[in-house]
């Protein structure tokens, strides 16, 4: 008698660590090692059995599991030694963080540009590349989450009645727009892009434009210290002539 096994589909290696560690009910920043090495392997060879194809994220992340494994299973010489080394796990938490929020945003963005289709009936976009946080390469997803999360929040508080006009805002329109303003200056903050009153789904276009653009790598995307703003910085190189 054949038995049917099935093997829940990860998009990538964080999101497979992120579930064993709520599946497993431990602190995301005191995860126990060998719990998670030791369910994250046997994902690997249970999708090799039933031959998954994994990327190679999940063979580098296994490899980094048991490096860390390893490092916290060696002897410490003393009490001093391990106050003062530093905790092997902390770069694999700072990134977990970082995915998890900038899945939260994505999810964010995503219900937005929902609400936006069923109210405005516009042609469905591609956000596919919201699952690749890497493209952001001048600033942290967790500082740009709370800065564009204070946008919202500033321009929300300001906002007054006016006319929502059909498909004013969308992302190819906004990416025209920045086009225009990086004609004028290499450097300029985000809100420069918005209008007086703008609103949220203004906002959301031309953040969603920013992110179309950083991925094309004609711009990147700088914090400034009091998380009120970004800035916009332009990579391309204009023809004068």
């Amino acid at each position: 008698m054949s038995v049917n096994i099935t093997l829940q589909v990860y998009d990538g290696p964080y999101e497979l660590l992120l579930d064993l560690i709520k599946k497993n009910e431990l602190d995301i920043y005191d995860i126990e090692i060998n719990v998670v090495t030791a369910q994250f392997l046997n994902y690997i060879y249970a999708a090799k059995e039933l031959d998954l194809e994994l990327t190679s994220d999940f063979l580098v992340v296994a490899s980094t599991l048991v490096e860390i494994k390893s490092k916290m299973l060696l002897p410490k010489a003393s009490v001093e030694a391990q106050e003062e080394e530093e905790d092997p796990r902390k770069e694999l938490v700072q990134k977990l963080i970082e995915y998890e929020n900038f899945k939260k945003t994505a999810e964010l963005l995503r219900q937005q540009e929902n609400y936006e289709l069923r109210s405005f009936h516009k042609l469905k976009e591609d956000f596919s590349y919201l699952d690749d946080f890497s493209l952001l390469q001048g600033v942290s997803v967790d500082v740009l989450t709370k800065t564009f999360q204070n946008i919202l929040t500033r321009y929300e508080k300001s906002t007054v009645e006016h006319h929502i006009v059909m498909d004013k805002f969308n992302v190819k329109l906004c990416m025209d727009g920045i086009y225009h303003m990086l004609r004028v200056k290499e450097k300029f903050f985000f809100t420069e892009l918005l209008s007086s009153y703008a609103l949220r789904e203004e906002i959301i276009s031309y953040f969603l434009a920013l992110l179309e653009m950083c991925k094309n790598q004609l711009i990147t995307l700088q914090q400034n210290s009091t998380l009120t703003d970004i800035w916009v910085v332009s990579k391309m190189e204009w023809n004068h002539e």
